[in-house]
C-alpha cells in the first residue's frame, strides 16, 4: 500500500464514522506524540480505537478533509480539517498539520500532531 493510500483508507474511515476501520489503520505498537499537549502522547492501537470511539460518540457527523499533503519515503506531511456537532449542538473544528510515517504494511506506525481547535479568540498580550 502507498502513502496516499493509506491517507486516503484513513480519510475514508473517518468519514465512515466506524472507530474499529480507524484504527485498522494504524499499528498495533502506532506512537502518537503532540508536541503541543504533551500529556496527551499515548501508544497503542487500542489506544487509537478508544480515542476515536470517544470522538465519535461526541461529534457523530465529524467530517475529515486533507487539504494538503507532501510525501517523501514512509512519511506523509498532511494537513487537516476537521469538523462536527455535538448532540448539544456545540459544533467544533480542528485543523491543522499532522506528520505521520507508515510501516511496510502501509499502517500508520507514528504521528506528531499538530492539530489545534479553531477559535475566534483574539490573542491578547499579557
Amino acid at each position: 500500500m502507498t502513502n496516499l493510500e493509506a491517507l486516503t483508507k484513513l480519510e475514508t474511515a473517518i468519514n465512515s464514522h466506524d472507530a474499529t476501520s480507524i484504527a485498522a489503520c494504524f499499528s498495533a505498537d502506532y506512537v502518537s506524540e503532540t508536541p503541543h499537549h504533551p500529556s496527551r502522547n499515548y501508544e497503542g492501537r487500542a489506544t487509537v480505537l478508544r480515542s476515536w470511539t470517544a470522538i465519535l460518540s461526541r461529534f457523530p457527523n465529524l467530517t475529515a478533509r486533507v487539504l494538503r499533503l507532501a510525501i517523501n519515503g514512509d512519511e506523509v506531511w498532511s494537513e487537516w480539517e476537521m469538523d462536527g456537532t455535538a448532540a448539544d449542538g456545540t459544533s467544533a473544528g480542528i485543523v491543522g498539520p499532522v506528520i505521520w510515517r507508515t510501516d511496510t504494511h502501509g499502517l500508520v506506525s507514528w504521528s506528531r500532531f499538530y492539530l489545534e481547535p479553531v477559535t475566534d479568540e483574539p490573542i491578547r498580550p499579557s
